[in-house]
């Protein structure tokens, strides 16, 4: 946060704080403070926008403040996982005052979060390309798989997920290796476990989009699969410095994935 924001509002700020206006100039220089800090963690958003709660506003001087609500659109998390929508709305918060005439957010104590993010099927397919799960499911030598191949590692790649109704999605793949490319098809139900991992549960191997020449072997290949992805999405691996994200619940609707859950933040990121 550049100085001349927080200049621009020192003079018509302290002065007149317990005036009718002051709540508003109070609450005005936070959400600007806290909407370019939050607007800073991520690599690209296309809208960010944070409504401070406090009343009343002579709170904020003392740093308590009733909530924070943050919405923002567009959100992209280490340049390659694209949320459509993330929303949270904090609990109670005690934060230092100084810091925030200093273009900072400075927590005095942890606080919870309350949040909600919407993915579509097209982020999702992105996030598959992401070089983070990309090194997950190519170049694998489990033993599993090596058999199949005849030693050689294993890749697979092309990988497409449609979503489905009750939390169900379709994945399509290919497993490569030397010269040889064989398509997997799998469906499978999404669920929360342990509020951190999404597992990928009742893999069934969808046999009529694999031709008949290659479906053992496609099969083989399909549990294996589904076995990797369920030890690859794990929350505590994006965790951002000081947040720890957990979920309750998720739901497919459509052709978005939403979720709902909870985040401990024991300090404000920088990023």
């Amino acid at each position: 946060m550049e100085c001349s924001l927080v200049n621009s509002f020192m003079f018509g700020g302290f002065v007149g704080f317990n005036n009718n206006q002051g709540g508003d100039w109070g609450e005005n220089l936070l959400n600007k403070v806290a909407t370019n800090t939050i607007r800073h963690l991520f690599t690209h958003s296309e809208f960010v926008e944070v409504a401070v709660r406090c009343n009343p506003s002579s709170k904020l001087l003392q740093g308590t403040i009733d909530s924070f609500k943050m919405s923002g659109r567009g959100l992209v998390i280490r340049k390659d996982f694209r949320t459509e929508e993330m929303s949270f709305e904090t609990d109670a918060v005690s934060l230092d005052f100084g810091s925030v005439m200093q273009g900072k957010i400075a927590l005095k104590q942890p606080t919870q979060a309350v949040a909600q993010v919407k993915l579509t099927e097209t982020d999702l397919n992105q996030a598959f390309q992401a070089e983070l799960v990309k090194k997950r499911l190519e170049n694998l030598s489990a033993p599993a798989l090596t058999e199949i191949s005849g030693g050689e590692v294993v890749s697979f790649t092309d990988v497409e997920l449609q979503l489905l109704p009750n939390n169900q999605v379709k994945l399509l793949a290919k497993a490569n290796w030397s010269d040889r490319s064989v398509p997997v098809s799998l469906y499978c139900t999404l669920a929360v476990a342990k509020r951190r991992r999404i597992k990928f549960n009742d893999i069934k191997f969808e046999a009529q989009d694999i031709p008949d020449d290659v479906r053992d072997i496609s099969q083989q290949l399909t549990d294996t699969l589904g076995s990797i992805l369920n030890e690859m999405v794990d929350l505590d691996r994006f965790d951002l410095d000081g947040v720890k994200v957990r979920l309750n619940r998720l739901e497919t609707k459509g052709k978005v994935l939403l979720f709902s859950g909870y985040a401990q933040i024991e300090k404000v990121p920088t990023r």
